[in-house]
């Protein structure tokens, strides 16, 4: 099955906790049964198909596929260890959220809380050119 078909059949769910501040979904490796899906995504990571950026402090590495951004909460190696593993007591849990399309899916900001309408500053497509 190719990745996009993988993604399209994943149960994703809302991170209910997250949904005024940063709305994305996720899923998981063992409640969802997700294996195949999170292989797939660790080894485009694996493969330097991530793009590295900042979550305020955070360093993360980001999968861009269609209209969303894929991450995970640890390294790829690290994931891949618990992959590997077969644990049924690990969980690994896949992040997305949809693209903005304009610099806030490279850089976020203080005071950006995911919403459009809040975004702090004016996205760069956005602005007159002269």
């Amino acid at each position: 099955m190719k990745l996009t078909e993988m993604i399209a059949a994943a149960p994703w769910r809302e991170a209910v906790t997250y949904r005024e501040t940063w709305p994305h979904e996720y899923v998981l490796l063992q409640k969802d049964g997700q294996r195949e899906l999170l292989e797939a995504v660790c080894e485009r990571f694996r493969n330097g198909e991530g793009v590295p950026a900042q979550f305020f402090v955070m360093d993360n590495v980001y999968l861009f596929v269609g209209d969303h951004k894929y991450w995970f909460m640890a390294d790829s190696d690290t994931i891949k260890s618990v992959l590997d593993s077969e644990d049924d007591e690990q969980e690994v849990v896949l992040n997305r959220a949809r693209l903005y399309r304009d610099r806030r899916d490279f850089i976020i900001q203080e005071g950006d809380t995911g919403r459009r309408e809040d975004y702090p500053v004016d996205p760069p497509h956005t602005r007159d050119v002269p």
